[in-house]
């Protein structure tokens, strides 16, 4: 196990701070759906081998991984908002919003006591926080909430996919590829595009 993971948690153990959530998000990229993000508190005794940035990991071990951190973590919450609300405030802000509303639904079951975020600062948190970059490759807390942030908004578009297979969503989930693009502009747009995105715009453009 790469002890480095370890190295902010166990330097805030040190100062005796208990709950520690690591905070990360998913699906700036993408045209269609929500922005998600996720707050995990693990024990400090938690090991899992193999564990970091979700986008290294396969699908198949990261569902294994979702699965071995839900039942193992001291508290997780989940945060996203919606593609007319990107639209409203961008995708940055958007982004803060989900990370709030998922250390927000954590605080309701314990009293978090630091949070550890992936690159973005949160300057209307009021408990300590630190902004790593790249937080999800160096902390063990950033990385367990990427692989939930990356499940949930993944499901999110294997649902979409059933009910619109022409899309693609299941191969894409909604990132601006070739074959994405080619579906758009044959099928034309449904509901949850973020209207802002250029893709989408072009889209919007051609049909007036």
């Amino acid at each position: 196990m790469d002890n480095d993971l370890y190295k902010y948690e166990n330097e805030l153990y040190k100062q005796g701070v208990r709950f520690i959530g690591g905070v990360d998000e998913v699906g700036r990229g993408p045209l269609i759906g929500d922005v998600v993000a996720a707050c995990v508190v693990l024990p400090a005794s938690f090991v899992l081998e193999g564990l970091n940035d979700s986008k290294k990991l396969s699908e198949k071990k990261r569902d294994l991984f979702y699965d071995y951190i839900i039942d193992n973590c001291v508290a997780y919450g989940i945060g996203s908002v919606t593609p007319s609300e990107i639209d409203e405030i961008n995708i940055y802000e958007a982004s803060r919003k989900a990370m709030m509303i998922a250390i927000k639904k954590v605080r309701e079951q314990i009293n978090l006591e630091h949070v550890l975020v992936d690159a973005m600062p949160l300057p209307t948190l009021d408990i300590p926080s630190t902004s790593i970059i790249k937080g999800d490759a160096k902390s063990i807390s950033i990385a367990a909430a990427s692989v939930i942030a990356k499940v949930t908004r993944d499901r999110m578009m294997y649902k979409l996919d059933e009910k619109y297979p022409e899309y693609g969503f299941a191969s894409h989930k909604g990132y601006p590829t070739k074959k994405h693009i080619e579906a758009i502009n044959k099928y034309g747009l449904i509901d949850g595009y973020r209207k802002t995105y250029g893709p989408v715009k072009k889209v919007m453009e051609a049909i007036k």
